[in-house]
C-alpha cells in the first residue's frame, strides 16, 4: 500500500512513538510465550517440524529484541551529530534480523535432510497439535496488531517483524499438517518435508527483509504514486509555475521531501516565501511524517533546467 493510500490513517509524533513501542513489547512477549510452549511440545513429541517452529520462534524473540532496541534508538530526537535523526537504526536492525533468520533457515535445512535420511517417529501428536493451534492464535493476534501499527507509522522495523510473524502462521499450519500426517496416518516423511518447506519460507523472508533494509539505507525514492501525489499538490497551487528536482527518501519513521519551486520572476521575496510555506503545509498534511524543504527559483531564468516532472 502506498503512502498516499495510507494518508488518512497515518499518525506522527508521540502517538507514533507509543504505537511502535507497544508493538515491540507485544512481539517480545508473544515470542517468549510461544518458545515456552514449543520447547515443551518438542521435548515430548521429538518432531523436527516442531523443532523448526521452535527455532523460528527463538529467532523471533531475538529479532523482536533487536527491534525493541532499534525502535527506541530510532525515536531518539535529532542531535548535533545526527541532524536527520536516527531513523536508519530500524534498517540496521532489519539487516540484523535477516542474519538470524537466514541462519535458522540453514539449520532447519540440515536438520530436515538428516531426518529424510534417517526417519524417526513422532509421538504425542495430540499435545503437539494443541500447542501449535494455540501458538497460531497468538501469532494471528500479534500480526493483526502489527499491521495496525504499520498502517499508522510506516515503521520498517515493525514491518520486518510483521513479515516473519506472518510466515510463522504458514509455518505453524505446516507443522500442524506434518503432525496430522505423521501421527494419524503414519507418514514419517511428512515431518522432514514440512521442515524443508519451512526452511525455504524462512529464507525467502530473510531476503525480503534485506531488500527493504537495503532500499532504505540507500535512500531509495518514494514509490511513483507518492511522487505523483506530491507533484499534483504542488501543481494545484495557482501561483506556482512549475517544479523540478523532486527528491524523496525515508529514514525509519521519518521521511524527507525536497524540491525546487518555479515562481513568477517579478514576485517579491515575501510573496515567494508565503507561497513556499503554503506548498510545504499542503505536502505536510498529505505526508505527516515528512520533513519538507523547498528551494525557490524564478521561472524562465537561464539557470533553470527544462521542465522536469520526473
Amino acid at each position: 500500500m502506498t503512502q498516499a493510500a495510507r494518508a488518512g490513517t497515518m499518525v506522527s509524533g508521540e502517538a507514533a512513538m507509543r504505537l511502535k513501542k507497544l508493538a515491540t513489547y507485544a512481539a517480545v512477549t508473544a515470542a517468549a510465550l510461544m518458545i515456552g510452549l514449543k520447547v515443551w511440545a518438542w521435548v515430548v513429541t521429538g518432531s523436527v517440524a516442531m523443532l523448526s517452529s521452535l527455532v523460528d520462534s527463538a529467532l523471533d524473540l531475538v529479532a523482536s529484541g533487536l527491534n525493541l532496541l532499534a525502535v527506541r534508538h530510532a525515536l531518539t530526537p535529532a542531535d548535533e551529530e545526527h541532524r536527520f535523526g536516527h531513523g536508519k537504526a530500524e534498517a540496521l536492525a532489519g539487516l540484523g534480523q535477516a542474519t538470524f533468520v537466514g541462519g535458522s533457515a540453514a539449520f532447519l535445512l540440515l536438520e530436515s535432510l538428516d531426518r529424510l535420511i534417517v526417519p524417526r517417529p513422532v509421538v504425542e501428536t495430540s499435545l503437539g497439535l494443541a500447542v501449535m493451534i494455540g501458538s497460531t492464535l497468538i501469532t494471528v493476534a500479534l500480526v493483526m496488531f502489527q499491521r495496525y501499527v504499520i498502517a499508522r507509522t510506516r515503521s520498517l522495523a515493525i514491518g520486518a517483524d510483521q513479515l516473519h510473524y506472518t510466515t510463522d502462521i504458514a509455518t505453524n499450519a505446516g507443522v500442524i499438517l506434518a503432525l496430522i500426517l505423521t501421527g494419524w496416518f503414519g507418514w514419517t516423511l511428512a515431518d522432514p518435508l514440512v521442515g524443508l518447506a519451512i526452511a525455504a519460507t524462512i529464507a525467502w523472508g530473510a531476503f525480503q527483509i534485506v531488500s527493504g533494509a537495503y532500499h532504505e539505507l540507500m535512500d531509495r525514492e518514494f514509490d511513483e504514486p507518492d511522487r505523483m501525489r506530491i507533484k499534483a499538490i504542488v501543481s494545484a497551487h495557482r501561483e506556482v509555475v512549475s517544479l523540478h528536482d523532486l527528491r524523496t527518501r525515508r529514514a525509519g519513521h521519518n521521511a524527507f521531501i525536497q524540491l525546487h519551486l518555479e515562481l513568477p520572476p517579478g514576485m517579491t521575496l515575501a510573496e515567494a516565501h508565503r507561497i513556499s510555506d503554503e506548498v510545504e503545509a499542503e505536502i505536510q498534511r498529505a505526508f505527516p511524517d515528512a520533513e519538507v524543504l523547498t528551494h525557490l527559483d524564478p521561472a524562465g531564468a537561464e539557470t533553470i533546467k527544462p521542465l522536469d516532472r520526473k
